[in-house]
Parts: structure tokens; C-alpha cells; sequence
């Protein structure tokens, strides 16, 4: 029954990929090195098999990646890849970093994003962001209008009776599409385990120098400004998502496999973006940001 399920969902992601494809003119991917984007390459590459994917896979990078991400980003990528940071944003005077903020540069990507976006003319860009993961990512469509400042307007969202997409767009605006808004997080743990994907050694139980936050664990590193109420400790965490260094916490965990990851999903009741703290600032935090450009 659940691989049924699984298969209706790879076929539903697909013909969306698809109809981006047929109706959109410079589509491109975005790709991060979390794990929704990695199933989101892999439905790419299947969906136009054996042609190579006809479109580039676009990376944000905030500068505060962690390093296990990039190492496995180059190595996952074959198609063409482009990247944008934060960093040049911030030396092009495009964006201003807080070096105090809890959230880190995450904020920051909308610009970078939009400035990517304008850069290469794209008119559509996937992602792999579910319905799930927050409640104003549930308010969104499959295919998403944004303006030409790369803003998302919840109630202008378009019907999409019978799996029926529209793709029309006005000069200087473009799509937000996701494919793989039907899915959850068990979802696709169980499709990695089904096409044995590769994935960054950051989502299995791993020894880790941390530093209690409140009630984040985030990793030591070299960006996080020092707190005097930060609690040193060295741990055995795993990441259930990977974004920035400074606001990404990890979870207590010794789940060193899919299975046992899969096994822990089944009991748990805290969503998976419980531990970012850009997502703890307020209610209304990612619907906010998706406001300004957020992808």
C-alpha cells in the first residue's frame, strides 16, 4: 500500500515537472543539498530520462553552508549548476547582514534569489518546499505567481481544479513551483529508501561539538556570535533539515540509517522545522518571509 502511494506521488511530481517543461520557457531547479531537493533532482532526471534534464539547477549559497552540504552538492550535480551567495550580495550593497541576528543570512537569500532570477530571465523556478513542513506553505499552489520583487500574495493563489496548471505570467513576473507539495516528511524518507538516493552524512546520528541556544542545539562554528548564555556540549544529533550554520538546530538522535530515521518519524510529533530558529522568531515567520521573496 505505501509503495502505491509513493508511486502515485513520483507520478504526480513528475507531471508537474513535465508541464513546467511543456508551458514555460527558462525553467531552472533549485538545488540546495537537503534532502527534498535531492528527491526533487532525482524526479528531474527521471521525468526526461534518457534526454539529460533540459533546464540548470541554481544554489543560493548564504556563505554559511555547512560544509558537508557543498562537498555533497558537488559531487550529487551533473547538470549544469549555478551559483549565487549572499556574499556578493552583501559586498554589492544589494542586501545588509546583521552579524547579531538569530537567524543568520537566510533572510537575505530572497534578494540574491531575485537578483538570480532576473539575472538568467528565468520565468519558473522548482523547489522542493511541501505543504507540511509549515503552515503557510500549506496556503500554496503547485504553480505560484510571484511579482517582479519576487513577493508571493497568498490570497491572489490560483485554482487547480483536476490537476489543470496555469502557467501565464505578466512581464517581470514568475512561478514558484512545487512538486512535491502533496508529500510529507515520511513521505520522502521512504523514497530515498525505495531509489537508494545519496544523501550528506548531516542527516544520520553523529558526535558533534554543539552549543545549547534556548532550546536549540546548534553546531559550533565560526559564524555563530558568541551568546554568554550559550551552554557548550558535545552530542550525538543529526539534522532533519540543513540550512545555515547559525540557526539550524539539530536534534537529539541516534539514528544512523534510513530505517531507523523512518522508524523515528513514525513516533514523533515536532515538526521538522522545530529546530530553525528562523522559523521561531513569530506565527506568521515564513509567511512573512514568503511575502518578501522567500523562496
Amino acid at each position: 500500500m505505501r509503495l502505491t502511494h509513493l508511486s502515485s506521488l513520483e507520478a504526480e511530481a513528475i507531471h508537474v515537472i513535465r508541464e513546467v517543461a511543456a508551458e514555460c520557457e527558462r525553467p531552472v531547479l533549485m538545488f540546495s543539498g537537503g534532502k527534498d531537493s535531492i528527491v526533487l533532482a532525482h524526479l528531474a532526471r527521471k521525468a526526461f530520462w534518457p534526454a539529460p534534464v533540459p533546464f540548470p539547477f541554481l544554489h543560493i549559497d548564504t556563505g554559511h553552508n555547512f560544509p558537508e552540504t557543498l562537498v555533497f552538492r558537488d559531487a550529487f550535480v551533473r547538470e549544469r549548476l549555478i551559483i549565487r551567495t549572499v556574499e556578493e550580495s552583501i559586498r554589492q550593497g544589494r542586501v545588509q547582514e546583521k552579524k547579531d541576528s538569530p537567524t543568520g543570512r537566510n533572510a537575505l537569500q530572497s534578494v540574491t534569489l531575485v537578483d538570480a532570477i532576473h539575472e538568467h530571465k528565468f520565468d519558473v523556478a522548482l523547489g522542493g518546499a511541501r505543504r507540511d513542513e509549515e503552515k503557510a506553505r500549506a496556503k500554496e499552489r503547485f504553480f505560484s505567481v510571484r511579482d517582479k520583487f519576487g513577493s508571493w500574495e497568498p490570497r491572489a493563489q490560483r485554482p487547480e481544479l483536476w490537476s489543470l496548471f496555469n502557467a501565464r505570467i505578466d512581464p517581470g513576473e514568475h512561478l514558484r513551483v512545487f512538486p512535491l507539495s502533496n508529500w510529507t516528511e515520511l513521505d520522502v524518507w521512504l523514497y530515498l529508501r525505495r531509489e537508494k538516493l545519496p544523501l550528506p552524512s548531516l542527516y544520520f546520528s553523529h558526535t558533534r561539538d554543539c552549543i545549547r541556544r534556548g532550546t536549540l542545539y546548534l553546531a559550533q562554528n565560526e559564524f555563530l556570535v558568541p551568546d554568554p548564555a550559550d551552554q557548550p556540549c558535545t552530542l550525538n544529533v543529526r539534522f532533519r533539515t540543513i540550512g545555515d550554520m547559525t540557526c539550524t538546530g539539530a536534534v537529539l538522535s541516534p539514528a544512523a540509517n534510513i530505517d531507523e530515521i523512518i522508524d523515528e518519524l513514525v513516533t514523533s510529533r515536532a515538526s521538522e522545522r522545530g529546530a530553525r530558529a528562523d522559523d521561531l522568531r513569530s506565527d506568521s515567520s515564513m509567511e512573512d518571509r514568503k511575502r518578501e521573496g522567500y523562496f
